[in-house]
């Protein structure tokens, strides 16, 4: 892999972990309850908010970090397709779901590559890490 395509993946990697840090930390610093009552107005069991917020804070951390990232990533499709299923699709594109599906374009994106070389991920589970000569 280039440096160049190294780069790239680092940047979508950063991007996407930041933003869903600071959704899944949002949810619980403005009160998890909150956001549990949301979702059962929709509809939608309330403890799913707990695991909503958990995987956006943990994964949005782990992606940054790039441990974990095609796990991550996938977590994070499945939280995407749930929101503009549940939530978004009457919305609208503009103004509704187009973040949702640029968060799940860059979720599916990474589930393919994978975090690249510049990743935990890379460091503890390539081959030349280990020093195994492919």
């Amino acid at each position: 892999m280039t440096l160049s395509s190294n780069a790239g993946l680092i940047v979508l990697r950063l991007a996407l972990g930041l933003i869903f840090t600071v959704h899944g930390f949002d949810k619980f610093a403005g009160g998890i309850e909150n956001t549990a009552g949301f979702f059962e107005s929709i509809g939608i069991s309330g403890g799913l908010a707990y695991v909503v917020a958990t995987i956006e804070l943990i994964g949005g951390i782990l992606m940054i970090l790039g441990l974990g990232t095609r796990v991550v990533a996938a977590f994070f499709i499945v939280v995407m397709l749930g929101a503009i299923v549940t939530v978004k699709s009457g919305t609208g594109f503009i103004g509704g779901y187009e973040l949702d599906l640029a968060l799940l374009g860059m979720s599916l994106a990474l589930l393919i590559s994978g975090g690249g070389t510049i990743s935990v991920d890379s460091k503890l589970f390539s081959k030349e890490s280990k020093g195994v000569q492919g």
